[in-house]
């Protein structure tokens, strides 16, 4: 069992607790608890890559309207395209900053829309994912899209292309990352298990990381604590086999 929790670890790139390798083992058929994989895992001197604070990075110093904060933290839909989340965050490399703009389904958790750009413009962040996450679900008049009060959410053209597909806004309150949890959290993990303790690299090579880790790790494999420690493809595999045996 050493051996194959010491395997799962390093497969996974060091990025798994205790949770995590122990839902990877039962997905395996092995019978074991949590507190015997943690047991293991100390005694192996193996831990998960740990998190550092970030910088604030929004710019909510302009004039254009903002709006209430309607998710008000409730961070629960029962359904696809009922609730979106969006951040935008800065990622260093060798040539200087990119930018990083993600639309999450709050439903299965799922990076539905992003753009990596150069510039800050609302066209190359908000609009540039905005326009992936539309190609990827659909959405219905009436759904909610939760984000921060930066100029690229505030912006008249992002907030009229809102308007346009009846979508409600919704913003956190000033200064407080808490009303934008899940899209706060992803960032934490991609700069946590992918960036940080690794040397700076150049623009292209650091879009291709990011590529990889949100289309082929997250979206894919990885395991989210907010579906019972299930990946996406088995959480939305699972719901449309009860729905055919219902």
């Amino acid at each position: 069992m050493l051996d194959k929790i010491k395997y799962l670890y390093f497969k996974f790139k060091q990025r798994y607790g205790s949770p995590r390798i122990h839902s990877e083992l039962n997905a395996l058929g092995y019978r074991i608890s949590v507190k015997t994989v943690a047991k293991y895992m100390q005694e192996l001197g193996l831990r998960s890559k740990l998190s550092k604070k970030f910088r604030v990075t929004t710019n909510s110093k302009h004039n254009y309207l903002t709006v209430n904060n309607l998710l008000n933290r409730d961070f629960y839909a029962s359904k696809p395209s009922m609730k979106w989340v969006s951040d935008i965050t800065y990622i260093q490399t060798q040539e200087g900053f990119l930018y990083l703009t993600t639309i999450i389904d709050l439903y299965d958790r799922k990076v539905i829309g992003w753009s990596l750009s150069n510039t800050m413009s609302t066209e190359d962040t908000t609009l540039s994912a905005w326009r992936m996450a539309i190609k990827n679900r659909t959405i219905k008049k009436g759904m909610l899209f939760h984000s921060d009060r930066g100029i690229q959410y505030a912006s008249k053209k992002f907030a009229n292309t809102l308007d346009s597909y009846g979508v409600i806004r919704s913003m956190s309150r000033k200064g407080n990352c808490w009303d934008n949890a899940v899209a706060e959290s992803f960032f934490k993990s991609l700069k946590t298990e992918m960036i940080y303790g690794n040397k700076l690299i150049t623009r292209e090579k650091m879009k291709k990381q990011i590529f990889q880790y949100i289309e082929i790790w997250y979206n894919r494999n990885r395991r989210h604590k907010a579906l019972n420690y299930k990946t996406i493809f088995e959480f939305n595999n699972n719901l449309q086999f009860l729905k055919n045996v219902a």
